[in-house]
């Protein structure tokens, strides 16, 4: 081993990486993340929109896109993913609203429910992104594609 590697080497493995750190190999489970592996996952299966870290590039691969498909899956990707991050903040305040209703000496059920409201709506519109997403996925492929997604996904392979 180059000298130089010993100190990157040595530092990954004091940061949780190397051997046995990555999912699979020593019965963890979770997403790379600068800093190490986030444990747990998201609704979604962990990495990305449809559950794996590279979405675009697996499907592009696994589906055999035309470049003109893999453009439009990007974009429909895109907004997916911004809709996911929408309510990530979403959640965030609805935690937020439910620390400030029991925080006070007298429980605020009307800011409790403010924040129940809130996940309810999030939840709304990304299930609407996503049945949108998956509407725009479905005129984007051809119907061997339509077929193979659809094993991908009733397989665990990916998950939305």
């Amino acid at each position: 081993m180059h000298p130089g590697m010993m100190w990157w080497w040595k530092r990954a493995r004091r940061h949780g990486c190397g051997p046995g750190a990555h999912p699979g190999e020593g019965g963890e489970s979770g997403d790379w993340q600068a800093g190490g592996w986030r444990h747990g996952g998201d609704d979604f299966g962990g990495g990305g929109a449809f559950g794996v870290r590279r979405p675009l590039r697996f499907l592009a691969y696994k589906l055999n896109l035309k470049e003109d498909q893999v453009e439009e899956l990007a974009r429909i990707l895109d907004e997916l993913k911004t809709e996911r991050a929408q309510a990530a903040v979403d959640d965030r305040r609805t935690v937020a609203a439910f620390a400030d209703a029991i925080g006070l000496d007298k429980f605020d059920e009307a800011r409790a429910r403010e924040g129940g409201d809130l996940r309810v709506k999030s939840a709304e519109r990304l299930r609407d992104a996503v049945v949108k997403a998956l509407g725009k996925i479905h005129a984007l492929l051809d119907s061997g594609q339509r077929a193979q997604l659809a094993y991908l996904i009733r397989t665990g392979v990916l998950s939305i």
